[in-house]
């Protein structure tokens, strides 16, 4: 026992800065987001004219949940629970193979092994550190809904029904950690199953059935398919069921006694699907370093542009769905008044899917990035410098690969989007629809690129930490700012309130250039600031 205990204090104190961090973020996150929603939604009719805006519209039930009902309580949860399990699932991931396969890939969990502990105490203590972070997520969310004057056992539930989905993906970050090779195929799988988890609710949503007063959408099949639907489906404040948790503590037990026995079977640094063997000679491709960065990233483009084109395929057929409803609607001028001057009621739910495929872009950017950071941290990078290569064109060929791959994301989300509106009969201008749409979400993602890359050059080790938190604070922004009441100026520092309007009958594509010139701007920077510092290993 006193092995484990010290275990678990090395991985608080390891974690103590990081962990405070999700948690105060959440933590105000939730806060601001319920007073801001009890400013701007007082009024019961207010909120009733929103919620049946939201039924209407399959899109906001894709980003946000299923509504149950008009109570001000009720509408926070579907405001933002969905998004807040999102973030628990990918905090939760990210713990898991930071204290199991990153250890052993940097040799940390050797020399622990060296001692006398039992092969599963590092385990144990990550399990243990894991469920302790999630019920103090639950504690202070539970914490933030009562301070903001919410009911208590609807509050409590809220706070419980995260944590456990946390939990849930904190056996999904184990199992990938014992599965795979390294920390980021490792961190790549996992939280990718977190992505499709959060679309699989997504879409049940959206073919969900909306009930005659238009306030109340109950999920479809889909939705139990994922572990963040299962804690919508506890139904805080309205229902407060909190039997389908046991669905999401099942799973964690299940996937956590399948990594313990895959743990003891196998060698430290060694993982169930090990690497294969590799080529005699390299290919031709290989002689150059951005060759060699397109090598290391592509894994990663082809898995965030499998995600795009599955959001591709539901945007064109079901944007061309909800297009049909169009003059029956008795609230498509309300929805009309939503999106953009002179946009369809499609083109308009064709815009906000796209809106997420962007976010993906983005994240494919910021990851090419981060590949570089971490080819500098493990002195991989010193390798390539030791050549002729230059370090303004090291970096530069990060950045390019990172700006192919945000196009191979965009290209694979037109065309399944173009293809699946094909399949369901839309008109000539779908394919051209979504064409443009995909051309608006560039130039964001590639400001992201190019901010994130002179975080890599100026705080290099920040780089992971900070990429990813400007990526959801931007996401949260421009997806749920105007929803929650954010003010004007808080919804216009995210770079997706600012995408062009690609479609309707007055195209503007400002926002565009002025991102594409900073971007421009920053990476030029970037590439420069390089040559005046030293490499940075961890």
């Amino acid at each position: 026992m006193s092995t484990l205990l010290t275990l678990l204090r090395h991985r608080a104190r390891r974690d103590r800065v990081q962990v405070l961090i999700w948690l105060i973020a959440i933590g105000a996150l939730v806060f601001f987001a319920a007073t801001a929603l009890e400013e701007n939604f007082g009024d019961e009719s207010q909120r009733i004219a929103l919620l049946r805006l939201a039924t209407a519209n399959p899109a906001i039930l894709l980003l946000r949940g299923p509504p149950q009902g008009a109570d001000f309580d009720a509408l926070f949860i579907f405001t933002i629970f969905a998004f807040l399990g999102l973030l628990a699932g990918l905090i939760s991931t990210f713990l898991a193979v930071r204290h199991s396969r990153a250890d052993e890939e940097t040799g940390r969990a050797e020399l622990i092994a060296a001692t006398p502990i039992s092969r599963l105490s590092p385990l144990s203590a990550t399990v243990l550190w894991g469920v302790i972070v999630n019920l103090l997520l639950a504690i202070v969310v539970s914490g933030c809904c009562l301070a903001a004057g919410m009911d208590a056992s609807g509050s409590w539930l809220t706070g419980f029904a995260l944590g456990a989905i946390g939990v849930s993906f904190l056996a999904v970050g184990l199992v990938s950690s014992e599965l795979l090779l390294t920390s980021r195929a490792a961190n790549g799988i996992a939280a990718g199953i977190v992505l499709l988890a959060y679309l699989a609710r997504g879409v049940g949503d959206a073919f969900g059935t909306v009930s005659g007063n238009g306030l109340v959408v109950e999920s479809a099949w889909l939705s139990w398919l994922s572990p963040i639907g299962w804690g919508l489906a506890t139904h805080p404040f309205s229902a407060n069921n909190a039997a389908p948790l046991l669905l999401n503590v099942g799973l964690a037990v299940v996937l956590t006694a399948s990594a313990c026995a895959l743990h003891v079977t196998r060698d430290s640094g060694a993982s169930v699907f090990g690497a294969g063997v590799g080529r005699a000679n390299a290919r031709r491709s290989l002689s150059g370093s951005l060759g060699l960065a397109w090598r290391l990233h592509w894994p990663a483009v082809i898995g965030w542009a499998l995600g795009a084109a599955l959001l591709g395929a539901f945007g064109g057929a079901l944007g061309t769905i909800a297009g049909e409803s169009d003059a029956a609607n008795p609230i498509a001028e309300q929805l009309r008044r939503l999106s953009a001057e002179g946009q369809s009621l499609n083109q308009a739910f064709l815009s906000v899917i796209f809106t997420v495929i962007g976010i993906l872009a983005a994240g494919c950017a910021v990851q090419a990035v981060i590949r570089a950071r971490q080819e500098e941290a493990v002195t991989t990078a010193e390798l390539v410098l030791a050549t002729p290569v230059r370090r303004v064109r090291w970096l530069v060929d990060y950045l390019v690969v990172g700006g192919i791959a945000v196009g191979v994301v965009l290209a694979a989300s037109a065309l399944t989007a173009a293809l699946s509106a094909a399949a369901v009969g839309a008109d000539e201008d779908a394919a051209g629809d979504a064409l443009a749409s995909a051309l608006a979400q560039l130039p964001a993602a590639l400001l992201y690129l190019g901010l994130v890359a002179l975080i890599f050059v100026l705080l290099p080790r920040l780089t992971a930490p900070l990429g990813w938190t400007l990526l959801t604070a931007g996401a949260f922004l421009g997806l749920f700012g105007r929803l929650v009441g954010l003010p004007e100026w808080a919804e216009n520092v995210s770079p997706f309130s600012h995408t062009p309007v690609a479609l309707g009958s007055d195209p503007d594509w400002t926002g565009g250039f002025v991102m594409l010139g900073l971007a421009l701007l920053a990476g030029v920077a970037a590439s420069a600031l390089l040559e005046r510092r030293d490499i940075a290993a961890s």
